[in-house]
């Protein structure tokens, strides 16, 4: 696979979005033109490598949603364990998102800079060596809560940068007419992580104790990467080094982005409106149903609520993955998000 990343990887794409929608002629630029050639050079993933790709990716995603429920599906058999009460354990579920929120820009533009395989891997290794450990260094402390928000923090952290990474791994190497379907077939892994721990670990749960839910997440986690790195990524591919750092917080004198004009567009702000609404909804559920139906509904099995709500989620996600596809083949999208105005 020819190296990824670059520092005017996306230039192309933001001169599109940020151009006038006039009835003038797309700004061509070179990049954006190097990128649609189809010769020996073709920075696109073949049709065989797009779907080891998203497979791949699908269960890495699907792995991130099993660590980050963890704790949600074990908060009501941790606070009874350590005696936590509401307002502590909300302190421990609700400090992962902190540090999620840090990283999404930063994710983004290290992928750009220095490829979103690298982010990825390394990430993944992390957030999954945290949660192998959090039952370990819940143990050996003696404040139980204080060590359990600060590794969910971290945890936050490292999952952030997932799928900014992902966003910035797929304009890269998808093809556009492809890339709608690649994408939802990927973030499926979100619902179907979910609906794996939910089942599994509520078996677990019941079985061994909220320990092994976290070991079980973990554990196959750094299984994951192992593969990834062994399998699928050249080895300068497995590390990012002081270099790439010093790639990733440099400034490109070439790329000269009007942010102003960006955020003037009527389309961006629908994006983030749309995405605040369903990240603060989602994410509220997916914190605090588990502990709901324990409190309500104490002899149901775990596993039906744990599973059921996050089922249709996944077909959902795939048919909106071929219909965006099919709109922009049609050409009845006003935005694509990496082509700019049709």
């Amino acid at each position: 696979m020819a190296p990824i990343g670059g520092k005017d990887a996306h230039r192309s794409d933001l001169v599109f979005l940020l151009q006038n929608d006039q009835s003038q002629p797309p700004l061509k630029t070179p990049q954006h033109v190097d990128r649609m050639k189809r010769n020996s050079g073709d920075p696109y993933w073949s049709r065989l490598e797009t779907r080891v790709w998203t497979v791949t990716l699908l269960m890495g995603t699907c792995l991130l949603y099993c660590a980050r429920a963890s704790m949600p599906i074990c908060a009501v058999s941790m606070s009874g364990y350590f005696g936590w009460d509401k307002r502590q354990s909300g302190i421990a579920l609700g400090s992962f998102f902190w540090g999620y929120c840090v990283t999404q820009v930063a994710g983004g533009h290290l992928s750009d800079k220095v490829g979103g395989e690298k982010v990825i891997l390394l990430s993944a290794l992390s957030w999954g060596f945290i949660t192998a450990v959090t039952p370990l260094a819940a143990h050996v402390t003696k404040d139980p809560l204080l060590l359990v928000s600060l590794l969910r923090f971290l945890m936050g952290l490292f999952q952030g940068v997932h799928f900014p990474a992902l966003a910035s791994l797929f304009s890269q190497r998808v093809r556009d007419n492809e890339r709608a379907f690649t994408c939802s077939a990927v973030g499926c892994g979100s619902q179907l992580g979910t609906l794996l721990i939910g089942g599994v670990g509520s078996v677990l749960l019941e079985w061994y104790g909220w320990e092994s839910v976290f070991y079980f997440a973990g554990f196959l986690t750094l299984s994951w990467g192992y593969c990834l790195s062994t399998y699928l990524l050249k080895e300068r591919e497995r590390i990012i080094t002081f270099e790439d750092l010093g790639k990733g917080f440099s400034r490109s004198t070439q790329t000269s982005v009007s942010w102003k004009r960006l955020f003037r567009r009527a389309a961006v702000w629908a994006v983030i409106i749309a995405q605040l609404s369903v990240a603060s909804t989602s994410f509220t559920l997916f914190s605090w149903v588990p502990t709901f139906f324990k409190e309500r509904f104490p002899d149901a099995k775990g596993w039906v609520f744990n599973v059921v709500p996050w089922l249709v989620a996944i077909p959902s996600a795939i048919v909106s993955g071929l219909l965006s596809d099919y709109l922009i083949a049609q050409g009845k999208v006003v935005l694509d998000c990496n082509n700019g105005y049709h």
